[in-house]
Parts: structure tokens; sequence; C-alpha cells
């Protein structure tokens, strides 16, 4: 049994002021064939955990690259088409040598390419193209994608991440790899059922409704032949044809079970509608209240310019607001600015100096602060986990301006994932009153635990909580909440 894997993956925010070219993807992730490290990235588990199952299994994996950039705007086409045709060189060299039973693609699935909206659908064309309709081809996601029709239709088996923030990638890759082969040995059919509910909501799954309602859904998994059920969250900030939540079940060879499940999912989603999660609060209030929290530690999250969407994490109204309210004994972090980066470590650790940081990447990121800040501490080539993958943080700083506020700087754009964030220069997430963490949801799987608040807050940027905030032009309509009047269908 001959299998091959790649990945291809990012994050399109089409209201992103940041371009993405392959020059993106190599400066954050690339890994050319047979080069991957042991540790897997966010959406190159399948090619992980295949090369373990190899090993121990018996059956020949052969690597194809792997390739994520951050999220940013709109990939230019001919980078696209760069990397897609390199994974496709792969493979066709592959299958020509020997045929190949399996593929196992790890996308993220919002990727949004200039002049094709659907990226992972055209390359999974493609893919059927070379290897056939005998191979069976898999594939995992992040919930965070834009489930079309075409790529469910061109594989045999979807696999998305249960978990927002999304610790469960190495399951749901072992989950994709089982039922890859599973499939191949004649074991199940797999045939999905798609059903669209027409609404878009915020889902994290650490807390109510969303936990329980996510243990459902795998409970009901290896019953009434279903093998998997998938929910896409739908990635708000694009301007995608498709953006919206969207429900996969995949029974082994029993289509009615399928679509009857999918809809009665469907149903609930619409039913609860407007009570997943809360709505943020203003600027002021978010501040007020980790300002004046006494009782443990507050978390104060900013959506809104959240790098894992897509915005630049430079923007600066927060810090404004809490010099205003006089807050104390609050950090925020991470703070984009590789210049201001590149000051403190020319300075060092313990200097005094004056420093302008922050609000520069767009119009968008706020005003520059000016302050006299103390350099707490410098790192070359930092680097923070995300479960069990590392993630770079490029050279860091951490400053003190007045009333003990911190600020930690990176130069590799990132969001707030782990706690080394912070201990990488010494200090302790735990010694402040509150954080301010520059994330939407992923932060709470490594600092969730730490607090006794979490609140979020509008604050500023290009990832808004409310797709009122963003003008679509290519937007299918009705879809629920900027639309009343709306219907849900089955697609597959």
């Amino acid at each position: 049994m001959r299998l091959f894997a790649a990945s291809l993956a990012t994050e399109t925010n089409t209201f992103s002021p940041i371009p993405t070219s392959r020059a993106s993807f190599e400066a954050d992730f690339y890994a050319p064939a047979g080069t991957h490290p042991e540790e897997p990235k966010l959406c190159t588990a399948p090619l992980v955990v295949a090369r373990a199952r190899a090993a121990t299994e018996g059956f020949e994996l052969i690597e194809g690259s792997s390739f994520w950039a951050e999220p940013a705007g709109t990939v230019d086409r001919a980078s696209y088409l760069s990397m897609r045709d390199e994974i496709l060189d792969q493979l066709r060299a592959a299958n020509d040598s020997a045929k190949v039973d399996g593929v196992l693609m790890g996308f993220h699935g919002a990727m949004f390419v200039d002049g094709i909206d659907d990226a992972e659908g055209d390359m999974l064309e493609a893919i059927r193209a070379i290897v056939g309709p005998a191979c069976v081809v898999g594939c995992a996601y992040d919930p965070h994608c834009h489930l079309t029709e075409k790529r469910v239709q061109r594989a045999d088996i979807s696999i998305l991440f249960k978990e927002y923030p999304h610790v469960d990638i190495i399951a749901r890759a072992e989950e994709l790899v089982t039922l890859v082969l599973a499939t191949i040995r004649g074991e199940i059919r797999p045939v999905a059922s798609l059903y669209d509910p027409r609404l878009w909501e915020f889902y994290p799954t650490t807390t109510e409704p969303m936990r329980s309602f996510v243990d459902r859904l795998t409970a009901r998994e290896g019953t009434d032949g279903v093998v998997s059920i998938s929910l896409a969250h739908g990635f708000m900030h694009a301007d995608h044809p498709d953006m919206g939540s969207r429900v996969l079940v995949i029974t082994d060879d029993r289509k009615p079970d399928g679509d009857r499940i999918a809809k009665e999912i469907a149903d609930e989603l619409w039913d609860r509608r407007g009570t997943w999660s809360d709505p943020p609060l203003s600027l002021e209030d978010g501040v007020a209240r980790i300002a004046a929290h006494q009782d443990g530690l507050a978390i104060l999250a900013e959506p809104f310019d959240n790098a894992g969407g897509g915005a630049a994490s430079d923007n600066s109204l927060v810090l404004h607001e809490l010099h205003r309210q006089g807050a104390t004994h609050i950090a925020v972090a991470p703070v984009w600015d590789p210049v201001a980066v590149s000051f403190c470590h020319r300075a060092g650790k313990g200097a005094c100096i004056p420093l302008r940081f922050a609000g520069k990447a767009s119009s968008g990121s706020g005003p520059p602060v000016d302050a006299r800040v103390k350099v707490m501490g410098v790192a070359k080539n930092a680097w923070q986990m995300f479960g069990d993958a590392p993630v770079p943080l490029g050279d860091t700083a951490a400053v003190r301006l007045e009333n003990d506020l911190d600020v930690i700087l990176i130069s590799q754009r990132t969001q707030a994932l782990g706690l080394e964030l912070f201990t990488h220069l010494d200090l302790d997430p735990k010694a402040y009153r509150g954080l301010v963490l520059k994330s939407a949801q992923h932060f709470a799987g490594a600092f969730g635990p730490l607090a006794n608040l979490i609140v979020r807050a509008a604050t500023g940027g290009c990832c808004p909580t409310h797709p009122s905030h963003h003008t679509y032009e290519n937007l299918r309509r009705p879809l629920w909440p900027l639309d009343s009047d709306v219907e849900g269908r089955l697609l597959i």
C-alpha cells in the first residue's frame, strides 16, 4: 500500500492590509519533500501521523512539500500555482512509478487566491485528475474553513478539527489516517452528507453551550452507521461566496441516515442561534473590567486584532485606553513591531529609552504609542507552543511603561498562544492583575486555566466579531445574522 501526504495551508482575510505571497509561506513554514520535522504544524499533522503509522503498519509513505503562511490577505495567483504545482508534480511522479492508493492533504480550508476563490477545491480537482477515481483522498481542515461542495465531492473523507482552540490536531489526523486506510482496505465505504444552515456564529468549545454540543457530536460517531461528524464554523473575515457554518456527516454507505443527522445538527445550530457565545464588550468596558478586577488573573481578549485571523496585531487603541483609565499591573501581548524590537535589542535589557511602537501597519492600526520605556528583556529567535507545535515569535522584547504596564513586542507576526510568550523573557503571566491578549480563542488553551475572568472587547483591527462590520461583495445571501429570512438546505 502506498500513500502520499502533503500540505498547503493558510487562512485568508480578504480585508487584511497584509499581502500574501510564496515568500510569506517560505518565511513562516516551508518543508520541501521529505524534510518535514518530527513535530506537527497546525495543518501538517496528517503527514506526521502517517509517517509514524507507516513505520508500524508497513505501508509506504511518500512525503510531499508542506507550506504554511500566517493568516493575512489574498494570495497572489502565481505564488499559489507554484506551490500547488510543486506538490502536484511530486504526486504525479509518485503515481507514475507505482499506483498511489491514498492521498492525505493537510489544508486550512480558507485560502483565497486572486481569481480562485476555492483554492482547495481547485487543488483537489487536480489531484483527482492525477490519481483517478479509485484512489482514496482524505483531507484535514481547520473548522474556520469554507467547506464547499466541490472539495467535499472530490475527496472521499474530509475531517475538521472539533475543538476551538484547536487542541485536537493530532487526534483528528489519527482519525483521518485510520479512515483512509480502512477505506483502502474495503472495510468502510464513506459517503458524505453536507448541510448548509445559512448562518455564521462564533463557536468557542471551552465554554457552554458549545462544550456539550461538541461532546454530543463525538458521542454520535459509531452509531447509526456514522463514521465522522464535523462542524465547519466558517471564516467571517473573507468575502467568499460560501462563507458560513456547515455540517458534514460521513456514514458507512448510509446516505439517508447521514442526511437526516446532518439536518438535525444544523437545525439545532439554527434554533440556538445567538446563544453560542457572548457578544464582546466595548473597549472602555473591557479595560475597566480587568483594571478593576481584584480576585486573581483577568484576561481581556482582543479578537479584532488577532494575527490568527489575518490582522496586523499592532493596533494601539487598547494601549491608549489602558493609559487613559490609569490601569496598573497589566501586560499586553503580543504587539507586532519588528522596528521597535530592533531598537530594544540595540539598547539592551535594563535600558530606558524613548520608543515609538504599534499603530504602524495601516490606518486601521490606530495612532502609534510614544513613551519612555524600560527594556525588561530581549530574546533572539523565540517561540511559543501551540499544543505540541512550536510557533516562532522571531526576535522579541518586553518593555515597561508607567503604571507597570508591560508590552511584549515580537518581530514575527502571530497571536497569543502559549505561556512561553511571557516566560521566555523571564516574565510570569500570573504576576499581573490582567493580561490583554491579541487572540480570539486560541489563547484559552494555555492561558485559560490561569484566569478566573475572561472577557472579549471590541478594540480595533480587521477581525471584528460580527459580519455587519465587513462589506461583502461575493458572499451568497441570505445569511444569518445579516438576514432574517433564511432557509437551510442539503448540499450533498
